[in-house]
């Protein structure tokens, strides 16, 4: 109950090395596997009409996709999703289990299929995934965002799209795979791609701004000598020819308004040995004839170097400021404040409008999220607004409410590049909440796009999927498998172990991850013991380990695997302490605060379904044990027949169920009976139990076969019960053979013949039982040879999901006749195979073998 070890790897081809994990991205410059990637996602996104795309690729482990490439979307916007398990509810994973191609053009259409995905991010866009394939394998999905209300690109014209994208991810991929190291021929095509990093950000083309022109200049300052490049003099509007190389000849260039300016700068180079940004205006010559003589604005910039002790040069840049500086100036001059976010939600730009607002200067502003560095910023819901903006594209405006009580009104118009935005002064409406639309006498701003949300998308996306999947988990197992399945992928973790209490002592119920043998010397210690999982139990408090430093300095005598960080969870259902959950990671491991909370979330449903689940176990077992009570225990040794016997329970469901199998001697040999009670419960098993006496009386009374079924249909019926049941009831003669069969609503017989060949015995019969009191039975008759084999089953052998009938019989026929063993037990168990029932059980099994064998005893 300590540590953990690196979890397994997936399967891959025999005899190959395992590639470094940092070999895609830290190797050969020519090997990096983004570099396959980035240009058909940026193609793909064009192609759409989209703004941003995404590659996921499978991990080492075939556990996880893991978040590759991107473009057009912050990577800390998807940062919940930068790894997900392959098993989740999410497009991404219907698309790589699948194979096909999915398009979602809206919300509705995302809601319908993947609700949970919705949850998490309740906002309106389109998107589309592609499986991307090497060799003929799925290695990953490639997705792309559009907007859903901008005119987006048709539905076929997207697809193509991602298939050209796919097609040329999949040349690109194969041949980096061609040149990974320790590579054959023998490999497979596949081989290697894999991903287990960040994700790589890839810009996507942004249109060509206007270029910057800079001058080089050299001021003699003790001789007011200017020279310059060919630039400098363009952007003074004149040529070399004409220059006359002096402090004059420049001054005549320069605004007169301006003309205090380019004389302060030679007072800053020689007082401080620079000059920094000094503003003016230079004359441009008219172009056309009638043209109105204008000015374009340049900077200076420069320091003083000394060749000499006498000289006093400086070196500098004269620098055309026509758009940044201007635009600038103008945003200071509005009455609103602006501001501009990075791609990424940061800071790079507020106006001193902007600042004032806020109440913060820009050097504390910059390069921060706005939420992080103003405390009452920090709303979920305002962060959620960044995010609505960003992935639907589309204006988003809110209230927001400041320390002092001042409403502020916020409007944020996106981009793939980043975000503008918006503040000022508003007056909110009566019970306006922050987060909350601005009202349109305030704003008149398209309306918002998203929904507020209270909790952070990432933590309470893991939380809602945990919660979805576990209510689908009915046993104790199921429990195990799907926290294991969801908490590693969605965490990052490599190990997990969860223990259970009982009598005072933890004992453990599933682990993945560590090394063999590793957990054994936890197994069944008290709850007095000096260990983590044991005190995340008893104080019902998490306990997160970021280092082995840490968790060695506060247990020096516990036994540490490779792990590097850790997680101990507490698992409490309804005040009661179910067990523990243990996560470690092979990497340093930094736990958020929201990190921690969703955990401890986690850890609470997990402990609700453990306990609901071991209360199923418990019921389970006394049904089982009730059910299989109730058929018989041994079977009659007969001569001349070889008899065996089958019965699975259903997989599915707590409900047990009504299948019976009965061998019973009569006065004129043994009958041979199947049948199966309608509905699974408890009611369903008894009645079972009663019908299988009576059949067993009747039988044993020596009344012949019609009178048997008869008799039994009038029993089914007098119980007013409203269960009807199937039977099939076969009496043979094991002297001769012969035999006499009734059927009612029972699936038909199997035979097959001493030469091999299998047939279906297409017996006449009548209805279920319990459905006419008086309904009449015809008796069949038919001969074994010896050396046959006769087969009767239950329906739930035979009932494939998604297939009829028939074909479920035709698979056991065929199984029935390729099985050559003399082996009885050996023949039911290839056929309980053939049908596929061995793990997946929507319902009850039971199956009944008669090898007729006159030579031999029974």
């Amino acid at each position: 109950m300590g540590g953990a070890a690196a979890a397994p790897r997936g399967e891959r081809p025999a005899g190959l090395p395992v590639p470094d994990a940092e070999e895609g991205r830290t190797g050969r410059g020519e090997a990096r596997i983004e570099d396959a990637l980035a240009d058909p996602v940026v193609k793909a996104v064009r192609d759409t009409g989209g703004y941003g795309g995404a590659v996921y690729l499978r991990s080492h482990d075939r556990r996880s996709l893991v978040l590759c490439v991107m473009s057009g979307v912050p990577r800390s916007l998807l940062k919940p999703w930068w790894r997900i398990p392959v098993s989740g509810a999410l497009p991404m994973c219907e698309t790589f289990r699948s194979g096909e191609t999915q398009y979602l053009p809206d919300d509705r259409a995302t809601m319908l299929r993947f609700p949970q995905f919705t949850a998490a991010l309740p906002y309106s866009f389109a998107h589309a995934y592609q499986p991307v394939r090497v060799g003929g394998e799925t290695v990953g999905v490639l997705a792309v965002l559009c907007s859903s209300s901008r005119e987006p690109a048709g539905e076929e014209e997207v697809r193509e799209g991602l298939r050209r994208a796919g097609r040329d991810m999949e040349e690109r991929l194969a041949e980096y795979a061609r040149g990974l190291p320790g590579r054959t021929d023998a490999d497979a095509v596949a081989y290697g791609i894999e991903y287990d990093d960040q994700p790589v950000s890839v810009r996507l083309p942004t249109p060509p701004a206007q270029a910057v022109a800079i001058g080089m200049i050299e001021w003699d300052l003790a001789g007011d000598r200017w020279s310059g490049d060919d630039d400098a003099l363009e952007l003074l509007g004149v040529s070399r020819e004409e220059f006359g190389g002096t402090m004059a000849a420049v001054e005549e260039r320069v605004s007169p308004d301006d003309l205090y300016e380019l004389r302060a700068a030679r007072r800053d180079a020689e007082d401080t040995g620079q000059i920094r940004g000094r503003h003016f205006r230079v004359l441009e010559e008219p172009r056309d004839e009638g043209e109105r003589v204008h000015y374009r604005p340049v900077e200076l910039w420069g320091h003083v170097v000394r060749a000499r002790s006498s000289d006093r040069l400086l070196v500098g840049a004269l620098i055309d400021v026509a758009g940044g500086v201007t635009a600038a100036e103008a945003a200071e001059r509005l009455p609103d404040g602006l501001f501009s976010l990075d791609q990424d939600g940061r800071v790079i730009y507020a106006n001193r409008r902007c600042q004032d607002l806020l109440g913060s200067d820009l050097e504390r502003l910059l390069g921060h999220y706005p939420w992080q560095v103003l405390t009452w910023l920090r709303d979920p819901a305002y962060e959620d607004r960044y995010r609505a903006a960003m992935l639907t594209q589309q204006p988003v405006s809110y209230l927001v409410r400041d320390p002092d009580g001042v409403w502020l009104g916020f409007v944020l118009y996106p981009g793939v590049h980043g975000l503008t935005g918006r503040v000022f002064r508003t007056t909110a409406p009566a019970g306006a909440e922050p987060g909350r639309a601005l009202p349109p006498s305030s704003e008149p701003a398209a309306p918002p796009t998203g929904l507020v949300t209270t909790a952070r998308a990432g933590a309470l996306y893991h939380v809602v999927q945990m919660a979805s999947v576990l209510t689908e988990s009915v046993t104790v197992r199921d429990v195990c498998r799907a926290v294991s399945e969801q908490l590693l992928p969605a965490f990052g973790a490599q190990e997990v172990a969860l223990y259970s209490v009982r009598d005072g002592r933890m004992y453990l119920l599933w682990e993945d991850g560590y090394p063999q043998h590793f957990l054994d010397p936890f197994e069944g210690v008290s709850l007095e013991a000096d260990l983590p999982g044991v005190h995340a139990l008893t104080t019902r408090l998490p306990l997160f380990f970021e280092s082995p430093e840490e968790l060695a300095g506060a247990y020096p005598r516990l036994a540490l695997d490779p792990m590097t960080s850790w997680a101990f969870l507490p698992l409490i259902a309804s005040g009661h302490p179910v067990g523990s959950c243990i996560l470690g990671w092979n990497t340093p491991h930094r736990f958020t605060a929201e990190e921690r909370s969703a955990l401890t979330a986690l850890a609470g449903l997990t402990a609700q379904a453990m306990e609901r689940a071991r209360l199923y176990d418990a019921e389970s077992a006394v049904a089982r044990g009730l059910q299989e009570g109730l058929l018989p225990h041994r079977l009659p040794t007969v001569d001349r027949l070889r008899v065996t016997a089958r019965y699975l329970p259903g997989t599915k469901g707590m409900d047990i169920g009504g299948d019976w199998y009965d061998v019973i001697r009569t006065g004129r040999g043994v009958a041979l009976v199947i049948g199966d009670v309608e509905g699974h419960s408890v009611g369903a098993a008894a009645v079972m139990g009663q019908l299988r006496s009576a059949v067993h009386s009747f039988a044993a009374s020596g009344r012949p076969p019609q009178e048997v079924v008869t008799h039994t249909n009038q029993l089914l019926a007098e119980l007013e019960t409203d269960i009807f049941a199937t039977c099939c009831y076969i009496e043979l003669d094991p002297a001769t053979g012969h035999a006499r069969a009734v059927r009612a609503g029972h699936p038909p017989p199997l035979l097959r013949h001493p030469d091999g060949s299998a047939e279906i015995l297409e017996l006449p019969g009548g209805v279920l039982l319990g459905v006419q009191p008086d309904a009449d039975y015809p008796v069949a008759e038919f001969t074994l040879e010896p050396g046959s084999v006769l087969a009767l089953y239950t329906d739930g052998l035979v009932e494939v999901p998604g297939s009829d009938i028939a074909t479920g019989i035709e698979t056991v026929l065929s199984c029935l006749a390729v099985s050559r063993t003399d082996s009885m037990e050996e023949l039911a168990d290839r056929i309980l195979g053939a049908a596929r029932r061995a793990e997946d059980r929507p319902d009850d099994v039971a199956l009944l073998l008669t090898a007729y064998d006159p030579a031999g005893a029974g």
